[in-house]
Parts: C-alpha cells; sequence; structure tokens
C-alpha cells in the first residue's frame, strides 16, 4: 500500500472511531482477501473497505468496489467470523474519498 492509501485508511478509521465504532482489526489477510478495517458497531461486526481515488477521471471511488471484490470481502469475512467462532450479525460498508475531499462513509453497500 502506498501512503495515499495509508493516509485515507488512517482518515477513514478517524472518522468511524469518531462516530462511535471501535477498532477489531486492521488489514486482517486470509488466503481468499484482505479487509482493510474490522470494526464493531453495537452488536454489529463491522467489514470495511477503503477506497482512495487521486482525481475522479477514472470513476468513483465507490464504483471500484465491483462484484468480484465484493465476492472476495464476503469470503473473507466469512473465514474471519467462522476462524473467531462468531455468530453475529455483521454488515458491509465502505469508506471512500477522492483528492484531498473528506471521506464519504457508505454503510451497507453490499449484503451477504
Amino acid at each position: 500500500m502506498n501512503q495515499a492509501g495509508r493516509d485515507a485508511e488512517d482518515r477513514a478509521l478517524a472518522l468511524l472511531e469518531a462516530a462511535g465504532l471501535k477498532l477489531v482489526a486492521r488489514n486482517w489477510h486470509c488466503r481468499g482477501g484482505e479487509i482493510d478495517l474490522i470494526m464493531r458497531d453495537g452488536a454489529y461486526w463491522v467489514f470495511i473497505e477503503v477506497r482512495h481515488r487521486g482525481g475522479s477521471r477514472f470513476g468513483s471511488a465507490a464504483d471500484s468496489i465491483t462484484a468480484s471484490k465484493q465476492r472476495k470481502l464476503l469470503l473473507a469475512a466469512e473465514v474471519y467470523l467462522a476462524g473467531k467462532g462468531i455468530d453475529a450479525p455483521c454488515r458491509f460498508d465502505a469508506v471512500v474519498s477522492v483528492g484531498d475531499a473528506r471521506p464519504q462513509w457508505l454503510k451497507n453497500v453490499f449484503t451477504q
């Protein structure tokens, strides 16, 4: 990950923590993929994809969360939950940003 990606992830984490979410894991990897941030929001386990674009020339940051990426996130979340023995509600959120603009938190960007 480059510095812009790390900075975007730091800004996303600060935004989510300010909203009351609690960090559980950052950059969690498994064979099927990676989850940028895993957080708790009350009873919910929240799996968060952070996307940053330097500009909008190639589309929005949200548009880059393709169906293929969603499948990888879902698989990674299933591996995480099963490995920890967790049976709880979860959701998939995204934090997207372009350039120096304030990041946007998109809740429930896709469902299982």
